[in-house]
Formats: structure tokens, sequence, C-alpha cells
């Protein structure tokens, strides 16, 4: 009995054959196989300084925070280790930290979303062919480029309630309108020392997130305005249909930079209200209250605890709205 013959194959069957072996060996071929340091020395040489700077600078910081975390050492004397002792501390007895958690939230929830709004208000008001724009979005990024400290100086005597300027304007005012009205203390009284580092953070940094706003907003396409315009929209439904969607993963990158940036609120803080912390620590945050517990009390192991408490923070925040942004934000090609 004769076996049957075996249909020869075709070019097509032939290709495709061979292009499934030579996938399943690329598959199956293992990354050491393929490193051939001889090669590739030059490329892991440039990377070496970025590497090791890096390891020192950054990664070995912060096992070293964690590790001290455990501890308790003033510099001076040798560590001793005590265990959770320093987060148990923080989490449940030390109200100095709990008044500078409060604050540190006061600050992201109002400083985040006025950067938010007054940032995209300028980048629409300034994405327009106008005469002089180029000077106007200059005039409105300066502040970002100043030094923190010298504004803040700058502030600080703005701020103040016999010779500055805020107090003579409202002087003024009431000498024009007749109403009884004084300008209050700022940065000596506990309800107006945060408003006061809120403004001059908000004109610190605006002009930052109007830049990123105004790139969103160039990217948008034009004709999707003119299909808008062709069906009736106004200005406002044109803004808020096609404007706000489309621009949101440029949102969603300043809501997540500029909420981890809240809550690292350091320089304004200390600047303006450097002398105990503000009136009763009202303008305390986490990272003020690191640098004292580090740098002037000598509590290390407790410093650490706490910067590593705001990591955990920072990071939950974070996580959360990557998780979330997929109910908000749309991207141009989907997902």
């Amino acid at each position: 009995m004769s076996l049957p013959s075996r249909k020869p194959l075709s070019s097509k069957d032939e290709n495709k054959t061979s292009e499934v072996s030579e996938t399943s060996e690329v598959y199956h071929r293992r990354w050491w196989a393929r490193w051939r340091p001889d090669q590739q020395w030059e490329a892991y040489l440039f990377l070496l300084p970025s590497f090791a700077g890096f390891l020192i600078f950054v990664a070995l910081p912060v096992v070293a925070a964690l590790a001290l975390s455990f501890v308790r050492w003033n510099l001076l004397s040798p560590p001793t280790f005590v265990g959770v002792a320093n987060y148990t501390r923080l989490l449940t007895g030390d109200r100095i930290f709990q008044k500078a958690f409060w604050n540190t939230a006061y600050f992201t929830v109002t400083i985040v979303p006025l950067q938010l709004v007054f940032g995209l208000a300028l980048a629409v008001a300034l994405n327009r062919a106008i005469r002089g724009v180029m000077l106007y979005r200059l005039i409105y990024f300066m502040p970002v480029v100043t030094t923190i400290v010298a504004v803040a100086l700058v502030f600080q005597w703005m701020f103040n309630r016999n010779f500055g300027l805020f107090s003579a304007m409202i002087w003024r005012l009431a000498e024009l309108t007749d109403l009884p009205i004084s300008p209050p203390d700022w940065l000596s009284s506990t309800s107006w020392a945060k408003p006061a580092v809120v403004i001059l953070t908000l004109w610190k940094n605006t002009g930052f997130t109007m830049v990123i706003y105004l790139a969103g907003l160039q990217a948008v396409p034009q004709e999707l305005y003119d299909a808008a315009k062709v069906d009736g929209a106004n200005a406002w439904q044109r803004f808020r249909r096609i404007t706000v969607p489309m621009i949101s993963p440029t949102t969603f990158f300043l809501l997540v930079i500029q909420m981890i940036g809240a809550f690292q609120l350091f320089s304004e803080p200390y600047v303006m209200t450097r002398t105990q912390s503000g009136p009763l620590q009202a303008t305390l945050t986490i990272v003020y209250y690191i640098y004292q517990n580090a740098f002037e009390f000598g509590r290390m192991g407790k410093a650490s605890a706490m910067a590593w408490v705001l990591f955990t923070l920072i990071f939950a925040f974070t996580f959360i709205q990557t998780r979330l942004q997929r109910r908000w934000v749309h991207y141009e090609a989907g997902e």
C-alpha cells in the first residue's frame, strides 16, 4: 500500500513558515545571549556618570533615610535603634506634625486648583494672534525664573501692615470710600498668614502653568473649532466641549506635578514667616517641620520618618490620580 504523496508547499506557505520560525527563535533567545560587552562598553561608559550620580545622590540617601527612620540619632551620639517608635509618635502623639499636615493640605487644595484656573485663563487669553503677544507671554513667565528668596523678601515688605503696598492700597480705599476698613496684620495673623503664602506662590508659579497650557492649546486641531462654528456652537460651548477635553492630558500632567510641589512647599513660608514658623505654626508645612527636626533640633531619626511619611502620601495621591485619569483624560489617539 503506497503512502499518499505530500503536497509541496507554495512560496507563500514557505514564507509564513520561515517567519514563524524566525519569530520563535527571537522569542526564545535569552537576553544574555544578545549581550555583547565588547560592542557596548562605550554606551555604558557614557552612562556611568549619570548612573553614579543617581546611585550616590539619590538611591543611597533614600536607603539611608529609611534606615535612619528606625533609630534615634542627634548627630553627636551613636544612633539607637527604636523600631517604629518614630512613626508611632508622629501619627499618634505629635500635635505639631498634625498641624503641619493640615497646613500642607490647605496649601495643596488652594494652590493647585487656583494655579490651574489662572494658568488656563492666561493661556487662553495669550493664545491669540494679537500685537505684542510674545512680550505679554514673557512678562507673565518672568516670575518663574526669579529667585524665590528675593521674591519672598519683597512680598514680605508688601504684606507689612504699617508700610506695605497692600496695606497702603487698603488705607487709600478706606479714605476714598469712607468705609471702616483697615488692613490686617498679614504675616502675624493666623487667619491671613496662609493666604499671604498662597498669593506669593500663585504669583511665582502661574507663569509655568500658562506656558504648559499654551503648548497644549496650540496642539488642538483648528478643524474641530471650525466644525463647531459651522454647527452653531458659541465660544463657551467650544471651550467646554473641545478645548477642555483636548487639553485634559496637559491638565493631568500639571495636576500631578503641582500637587507634588504643593506637598513639598518650603521656601515661601520659610522666608516670609520664618519667625517661629508663622503665628502659632500657621504656615508650618511638613517639609518645613522636617527641616526643623533635622537641622535645628538634631532629630535625624524623626526627620527621616517624616520624610518617608511624606513620600507615602505623595505616592498614594499620585497613584490615585493615575488610576482616575481613565475617567476624564482623553487622548487624541485613544486607548
